[in-house]
């Protein structure tokens, strides 16, 4: 048995409340998790030294999300890996040259993943961290709502699985969804949204398109409180605010930058502050405090008064990858991700649209031809 094999976990439970809006339902009322015990200082080091010595073994490379423990951050960068988003981090593992990439995240990003590098063998730490939008936006359900408007364009977030992104006729991330909405609005298209409401509601806020919205949430961004957000600001008048779209509306009314875990980063870069309140997974404060280590950043409240504790903002799933789990996987080359291989040429389909319209937005090239007519493919 290897020393990996036993890792002690801390079970967390999460509610959320069964939202009534159009479209589904947000089926994520009771989320748990596997919370790895945080290793002692001589563990700690001890895994760090084993998984630089399996990346290399193996011929692996490291890709983590803003959202998940710092040392998981910290190692991907470290052995040439990286830090970011969905997208970015599944873009990354397609052009590297390892042929096996361990993605610390949720399920998603390592579905995503696998869609871009079939060929590659595609490992996570825990197969069970997911996410509540992909939960609650089950592909049966998720289909016939899209045969009720057939007239539609189908839009979806990266935060769904691998099906129901083979439904879509686009995937965007929060980094690109204005864009190529204005994009669909301007040729005339009619929008079907899915899953994330808040991010669906302020697109449609800032493009005036014709949007139908399926009903799913952030069970992190979902919590934000604008009357307490008001009242930290109060506390912190020179503070800019910075907003992840998934948030409320009246969360996103009171922000100074509304963007990305991306464009949250450019905003403290850029804005003439020192003092910031970040609405976010508070995972995403590590990356923000490394980067600008002259600047405060204070994590937004998820609570009421009543609460004991004020911001409760972290994702149970991003929480379930450790440095244990990350040591197991690449030991014993378990927790593969695997994806339909019949299913990947579709769902790659929308991935692949996106990536050639930003391409394209970002070289200043003609997006246009980029743009066809699709309704429901």
């Amino acid at each position: 048995m290897n020393e990996f094999a036993s890792i002690p976990v801390v079970n967390v439970d999460y509610e959320q409340p069964l939202g009534e809006a159009e479209g589904g339902l947000c089926a994520t009322r009771h989320a748990w998790a596997r919370v790895p015990a945080e290793p002692t200082p001589t563990e700690r080091a001890a895994l760090k030294d084993r998984i630089r010595a399996l990346l290399k073994e193996k011929n692996a490379v490291m890709v983590s999300h803003f959202y998940v423990h710092p040392d998981l951050q910290d190692l991907a960068e470290e052995t040439g890996g990286l830090v970011s988003d969905s997208l970015e981090m599944a873009r990354f593992g397609r052009d590297h040259a390892a042929q096996t990439l361990v993605v610390s995240g949720v399920k998603f990003m390592g579905e995503t993943s696998k869609i871009l590098s079939p060929h590659k063998t595609v490992l996570m730490p825990d197969l069970d961290a997911t996410c509540s939008l992909d939960l609650g936006c089950p592909v049966d359900e998720f289909s016939a709502f899209c045969d009720q408007h057939p007239d539609r364009t189908v839009v979806v977030y990266a935060n769904t699985s691998a099906a129901v992104k083979a439904r879509a006729d686009w995937v965007v991330t929060s980094s690109c969804a204005l864009d190529i909405v204005r994009a669909l609005k301007a040729d005339g298209q009619k929008i079907l949204w899915a899953p994330d409401r808040h991010l669906g509601g302020y697109i449609q806020r800032e493009t005036g398109a014709d949007m139908v919205m399926w009903n799913g949430a952030c069970i992190v961004h979902d919590e934000f409180k604008a009357f307490e957000l008001e009242a930290l600001k109060r506390e912190h008048p020179l503070a800019k605010v910075l907003v992840h779209p998934e948030s409320p509306a009246d969360v996103v009314a009171l922000a100074d930058a509304v963007g990305s875990t991306s464009g949250i980063l450019n905003a403290a870069r850029d804005m003439d502050a020192s003092e910031f309140i970040v609405a976010t997974d508070n995972g995403m404060l590590h990356k923000l405090r490394t980067l600008f280590p002259h600047k405060r950043f204070i994590e937004a409240p998820t609570a009421g008064n009543s609460a004991t504790c004020k911001s409760c903002a972290h994702c149970p799933w991003m929480a379930m990858n450790g440095l244990a789990g990350l040591a197991q996987v690449l030991e014993n080359g378990s927790n593969d991700i695997h994806v339909d291989p019949a299913l990947i040429p579709r769902a790659r389909q929308p991935i692949d649209r996106m990536l050639a319209f930003t391409a394209a937005l970002k070289s200043g090239a003609p997006i246009a031809g980029l743009v066809p007519h699709l309704g429901a493919v």
